[in-house]
């Protein structure tokens, strides 16, 4: 065989387990996060009147950002279980969700007057948040660390914490359709040290499920 024939033998068979390990991906997430969503219907479930809620900023301000961040971090999940694929730009778009959380914020000290913005930060559901988001990101954690597990990650554990974020984040997305509390304030901290959780998680479970 030919150099030429064999290298483009080699990047065909590249792009072809590439593609398998999204399709493998795709399959292994939609019934994470149906099982999730299930979870989620079953223990707490959407708040009353969600589509016209969904005109109000705030509500639809946190869940499109726990979307974006599910996006973001399925992306890096799938890069991750590849080998030689670079990392640095999927990771550096994360950057996104928290500078829109931070001006978010800003606009939220604006409006509100500060004898409010300690309520606004504490919330009603301080609690039920911290357990809920965990709670539900656990099957999609689950599915994300099965198709890495079928790939090759370089890193383990930057993998297994790029798992457990997107779980946190699909978490997130399903628990803020349910949460009274639509502060950004309260976004930021409660809802951010849920996610932390799920992403320590993952480091731990990914350090070790996903050495080759």
């Amino acid at each position: 065989m030919k150099t030429d024939d064999l290298i483009r033998a080699l990047a065909a068979d590249g792009a072809t387990r590439q593609m398998s390990l999204r399709q493998m991906f795709t399959a292994a997430m939609i019934p994470g996060v149906v099982i999730a969503a299930c979870f989620f219907l079953a223990a707490l479930g959407p708040r009353p009147h969600f589509f016209e809620l969904l005109m109000e900023p705030r509500f639809a301000f946190k869940i499109c950002l726990a979307l974006l961040l599910a996006t973001l971090s399925a992306s890096l999940v799938k890069r991750l279980g590849q080998p030689g694929l670079g990392t640095h730009g999927a990771a550096l778009r994360l950057v996104i969700v928290p500078a829109l959380l931070g001006a978010a914020i800003g606009v939220e000290l604006l409006l509100v007057p500060p004898d409010l913005w300690g309520r606004r930060l504490i919330g009603t559901n301080a609690l039920v948040c911290l357990i809920s988001i965990p709670f539900l990101g656990l099957a999609p954690l689950a599915a994300a660390l099965f198709c890495l597990r079928h790939g090759a990650p370089e890193h383990p554990a930057f993998a297994g914490a790029a798992a457990g974020l997107l779980g946190g984040a699909i978490g997130a997305a399903l628990y803020a359709s349910h949460c009274f509390d639509d502060s950004p304030l309260f976004v930021a901290v409660w809802y951010s040290l849920a996610i932390a959780i799920m992403t320590t998680l993952g480091v731990v479970v990914g350090s070790r499920l996903l050495r080759w």
